[in-house]
Formats: C-alpha cells, structure tokens, sequence
C-alpha cells in the first residue's frame, strides 16, 4: 500500500487532504438544525453530502476531520507533507497548557536557535541540493559563497562570479557570515528571503534548474484560522494575583504567534483574552496586507530598519485580514489598545487636537466581515472612524455596542460597502429615523439576507409604528424577498404591518418574540400567506394568547389559563401551520403542509406548560435560558440532486433519534445547540443561520439576551 501512494503526485495527496478538511466546514445552505450524531447510525460515516441534510450529515465534526489529518499524517513522508499544511489550517486555543505549546511550536526563540545559525544552515542545505545536479565536487561551496554575497548586498548580483561557472579546484572559498538587517525578523519571511535569493543565483547560472524553498519545520506559515472562542483558565485553581499578573495569554505571546502567520485570514477573541489584544497585536491585525502596502520606499536595499520599519515591510507580504470577531472584548487593555489605533491610523490628530486630513488615514480594504457584538466600551467618536476604515464590508455586527445615528448616516453614504448581514439588536443609543432612513434610503442594504433588529423588555425596539410600516412596505431588503432571517422582537408590530408586509418567499428564520398585544392568528395567517417557507419561529412572550394568564393574574400563571394557551398554541398555529390538508382519498399521496414551520421558540413558562409536549413536538432546552418546542419527526434529507424537508420520521430514525437526545438531556447539551441564533457566524462568513459552539455559541443559542 505504501509503495503504491508514493507513486502518486504531491498535488493529488494535497487534493485528498483539502477534502478531508473541508469535509468539517458546513455549507452556506445549513439545516438551521445543530449536527446531529447517532453513534448507532452508519449514515455519520458516509461521505458529507455539501447540502442543507441532517442524514448523511451535510458536514463531519471537526473532530473526525482533524483525526483523520493527522493519521494521514503518519502514512509516510509524502502524506505528511500533504496533510500538515491542512491540519494547520484552522487553530482553536481552548486549553492555557495546549495555547503555550502552540506559542513553543509556532514562535521564534532566537536564543535557542540563533538568526545566523538559521541563516548558515539553510543556505548551507540549499547549495547542496542545488549541487547535486553538478558533476563537480566544488560545486556546493562555490554555491553557498555566492548566495552569502547576494543576501549580503541585499538583492541578487548583477553578474555570475567566473569562478561559480569555472571552478577552480585548487581556490578553498573562506568561512562567511551572513549579517541580517535585523535581530528579529520572522522566520518564514527570512526563508522566502533566502529562497529568492537561491533562486536568482541558479537563474543565472543554471537556467531552467528550480529549487525548492528550504523546510522550514515551524507550522506558522500553514495557519489560515485562529481564534479563542474555546478558550478558558476557569478552574484551575489559580489565585487572584496570578490571573492578574501570570497571565496566559498575554500580548507578548500573541504578538510574537501572529508574527509568523503570514497567511492568517480570520481571527477571533473573546472576553477571556482580550487583555492581550494590545496595540501593536491590533496593528499586526489590521495593517497586514494592504494597509502596509506602498507606504514608504521599499527595504530591499537599505541597510539596517528599525522596528517599525521592520514591522511594515513585513506585514506588506502577508495576506490581509478577511474576518475578526471580537465578541464581548470589554477589557481596559483592548478599549486603550483599540482607541490609540485609531487616533494613531484612522483619525490622527494634530498637536492641537484637531483631526488630520483624510490623505494621512489609513484604509483596510481587504477586512470583509467583522464582529463586534457586546463591544459596549467603545466610545461613539472611537466607533465611528473604526467602522469606516473597512470599505469591504459584507458582514456586519453592532450588536449590543454604543453606535450611533452618525455611524449609520456614515456608513449609508459610503459608495464601496455592500451589505449582506447586518446586526443591530439592543443598540440603545439609535433611534427609529436613523434605522428607517439606513434601510429605506440607503444603497448599503439594499441586498441584505440577513436582518437582527432584536430587542426584548429590557432593551425594547425603537422603532416606532409609522417607520416600521414604512421599513415593511419601502425598504429594498424587504422588497427584493431575499431575506433568509429577519428578527423584529419587541417591535411595535401590528396585524396591519403584517398585512402590509410583501411577500418574503427566502425567509427560513423569523423572530416575533416581545411583542405581546399581537394576536396569534395573525402570525399564522401572515406565514400561510406569505412567508411558507419560514422553518423557525420565535415567540417569547408575544399574543395574549400564549402568556398563559401571567398578565390577567398578577405573573402567577393557573392551571386553566396554561390549559387554554398549549390549546391556543396547537390550534391556532401548529396546526394550521403544519398539518397536511384532510383528505378522503386513501390511494393518493398525502399532500404536504401548508408551510415549513417545525421549531417554535416560547418562553419557559408556555414550555412549562407543555410538560412532555405532544405526539412528536418535544421541548429542547438550551444550555442557558432559552427552550423552543421541535418536531422531532421533521428534518432534512438528502436525495439525489438535492435535499427535501420530510416530516413524519419514523421511531429510530436518524434525524428523529438525534433530536429525542437532545429532549432527553433537558439542557445539558453544548452551547452549540439551539435555533435561530442572536449572534451572527463572523469567521466563515455564514451570517445569522451560521452555527457556532463555545462562547460564541453561548452567546447565539443559550444566553436570553
């Protein structure tokens, strides 16, 4: 077996493992559904299928991805040089230990191994495989001498010396020692370095032999991924003065990590960190790439840098940031760090305090998606030129922050930003005409698919009911019926806004919760009519009809007012939303329901109230607060050419049995698990119906707020 994969080419075991990695990435069409894994299943071990299915799975755990990486890993050399780069890919710190074992691994310590000890040995090893296709015995060290001198002078020399072309026999080249520009420069920019120099050499002296660039064993260079959402020092019995002053992750280690990922395009951090986010990792992060590109003359001839120099002629050659997540990240250190950018590279100020022209502003083209949900330690002045330093954007989070009417009539003048997922939930500092002109009038929403205007009793909508009739009817994100996810809880909604309201034949995911003067049958009557595709819907404490009497008896809920609201809720919704239409033929197929509606999100007490559920609808409850009640006996399948909505799954199927594990745990179940999420997917770019786990999927599927 092993003699037979050596035959095949290096691009083809590269492809098989670039399968296997994807194989744990979920598609952009999800089941809204949270991976289901039966072990008695034989499904879960056929191929992914790419689809929006929960059997086959559309997707692995990405744990079944990674072990199977890393037993490529060990077929033979050839697999290991194909699988590495893949199983490097994606990084998730989750434990203080396995964050320090990453630093080790990935950063440079230039006092265990020295600049010019791996300056001399690559060139060293280079030369020697260049030499390999010469017949001459000199070869090699004639080789080494000449790329010693054109690293040396900085650039490739303009001619072969004569002795490289004829050798003399006789001529013993002396000891050299290279000298780097600087003391500390990245590893994989120092081997590129030496390979375009290797490379320029043998151009001209051997046209035509290619050599490749020098192993070097640190992973940094493979990293595409990295973030903290898993990350904890919970539990370790670490005193007070430790966890202030030996922390784990600190700026130092971070900085010195993102030093040498010079492909790195994602990036997530979480409250548990973000005391290293510190200014120099922020302007690693966000000046990588374009940024640094064209400021100042280039480096390649000039003699030593200094570190700012360095720093930028570095980032030049790196690949720009394409997502960062920076969900609930409050600390002291990240507010400083993040406002001295800003004042330093997006809105400098002169001596006199006054902000400087636009031609000294820094704009960071390549950022696409950016996360700052619960970021509410931003002040308005420091928010506003931040947002705007991104003319890229496609996916947007401000929930829970401190923007403002500014930072939307700014960001709805903007030419270049585009829209695609927009979160603005429980932003108390907006107001009703900010948010109705940002949709209405604006070019920047115009193709939105994704819409969280969430609000709840605490922090309620401000929309009022004359904008929000005008959103409804004159918004081109309502009337282009793209929504896919629309969450307007708390709004000031009535019957006639839902009248009003075109038809949105894409939404998968609506959320009406918080509105508690609406009656039911309207919701019911605005799904059958215009909306039958929607699969999720959220009901926290909206209608009288399902408040289970809380209202009318002083929050007490009684036995006959819960009696009346499950009645309410089966036969005023469920049914008509979900039942197939009576038939007396007993030879056709059954019809299929009306509409799609399978989840149905309500508050503990309407669940309460519930008590086992009814036939197939069970009640998942999430690790936190929230509990939505789930036909178990519906759910996606694959077939061929595509995927279908079943209902009626029989007893043992794999969809139903996945789901009645999840009713059995009555909650302790991960944060990954849930339904129509209040955090939007950053990273991979999925928006709202993304799914995600550790404290990003707390902060979707568990937290009520």
């Amino acid at each position: 077996m092993t003699s037979t994969i050596t035959e095949f080419p290096t691009e083809l075991l590269s492809r098989v493992c670039s399968f296997v990695y994807n194989s744990a990435i979920p598609p952009f069409d999800s089941t809204l559904d949270p991976l289901l894994v039966v072990p008695e299943d034989s499904s879960a071990t056929q191929p992914p299928t790419a689809l929006p299915s929960s059997t086959p799975p559309s997707h692995w755990p990405e744990v079944v991805s990674r072990q199977t990486l890393a037993s490529l890993c060990l077929v033979n050399h050839a697999f290991f040089s194909a699988a590495k780069p893949w199983l490097w890919r994606k990084l998730e710190v989750r434990l203080p230990r396995s964050w320090l074992s990453l630093v080790a691994e990935i950063a440079w310590d230039y006092e265990e191994e020295t600049v010019d000890q791996v300056m001399n040995d690559t060139i060293h090893a280079a030369a020697k495989l260049a030499a390999s296709h010469s017949s001459s015995q000199d070869i090699a060290k004639k080789l080494e001498l000449s790329f010693l001198d054109d690293l040396q002078e900085g650039g490739p020399k303009e001619s072969i010396p004569i002795e490289l072309l004829s050798p003399i026999p006789s001529r013993e080249p002396s000891p050299r020692r290279i000298r780097p520009k600087s003391k500390s420069p990245a590893r994989w920019k120092l081997m590129r370095t030496i390979s375009d120099a290797i490379q320029d050499v043998l151009e001209k002296s051997d046209p035509g032999l290619y050599v490749p660039m020098p192993y070097d064993p640190r992973p940094g260079r493979h990293v595409y991924h990295l973030d903290f959402n898993h990350f904890r020092s919970i539990g370790m019995r670490r005193s007070i003065d430790e966890g202030v002053n030996s922390r784990f992750v600190t700026g130092d280690r971070l900085e010195a990590v993102l030093k040498e990922m010079p492909n790195l395009t994602a990036f997530g951090a979480t409250e548990y960190m973000d005391g290293a986010l510190t200014l120099p990792v922020l302007t690693d992060l966000f000046l990588r790439g374009a940024p640094s590109r064209g400021r100042g003359r280039p480096t390649r001839h000039r003699g030593n840098m200094d570190t700012e120099e360095e720093d930028r002629d570095r980032r030049r050659e790196c690949k720009d940031l394409e997502a960062i997540d920076l969900t609930g990240c409050v600390s002291i250190v990240f507010v400083n760090a993040l406002t001295d950018f800003v004042r330093t590279h997006l809105a400098p100020e002169d001596s006199e305090g006054q902000t400087r022209g636009a031609s000294r502003t820094v704009v960071i083209p390549g950022l696409q998606r950016l996360g700052l949900r619960g970021v509410k330690s931003i002040l308005p002045r420091i928010l506003i030129p931040f947002v705007m330093a991104f003319p890229s954007l496609t996916h947007l989070d401000l929930s829970g922050t401190r923007a403002t009417p500014e930072l939307l009539e700014a960001l709805g003048a903007s030419r270049t930003v585009r829209l695609v997922s927009l979160g603005l939930s429980r932003c108390i500092k907006l107001t009703s005409e900010s948010i109705r002109d940002f949709l209405v009038l604006s070019d920047v929403t115009a193709n939105l698919i994704d819409l969280n205007l969430y609000g709840d009793m605490t922090f309620s909508s401000c929309i009022t009911v004359e904008d929000l009739l005008v959103i409804l009817t004159k918004a081109p994100c309502f009337l282009s019926g793209k929504l896919r996810y629309l969450d307007l809880s708390s709004a000031l909604l009535t019957a006639e806004h839902l009248q009003a309201c075109p038809s949105q034949p894409s939404l998968r995911s609506l959320g009406l919760s918080y509105i508690p003067d609406i009656a039911l049958s309207a919701i019911t009557d605005f799904v059958l009519a215009k909306a039958v595709n929607i699969e999720i819907l959220t009901l926290v404490s909206t209608s009288p009809d399902l408040d289970c009497g809380t209202r009318a008896n002083n929050g007490l809920a009684t036995r006959s007012s819960m009696r009346e609201s499950t009645m309410a809720l089966h036969q005023t919704l469920l049914q008509p939303l979900c039942s197939p239409p009576f038939s007396f033929s007993l030879f056709n197929k059954p019809a299929d329901p009306p509409t799609r509606v399978r989840v149905v999100e309500l508050a503990n007490v309407m669940l309460n109230a519930l008590g086992l559920g009814s036939y197939s609808w069970k009640i998942v409850r999430s690790k936190g607060g929230r509990g939505w009640y789930v036909d178990t006996a519906s759910g996606w399948e694959a077939e061929s050419g595509g995927s279908v909505l079943k209902r009626d799954f029989a007893p043992g199927h794999p969809v139903r049995a996945g789901l009645e594990r999840l009713v059995e745990a009555n909650g302790n179940v991960s944060s990954g698990v849930g339904w129509h999420a209040r955090k939007m997917e950053i990273l991979y770019g999925h928006g709202m119906i993304g799914r995600e786990d550790g404290l990003y999927g707390a902060v979707s599927f568990a937290y009520q707020g």
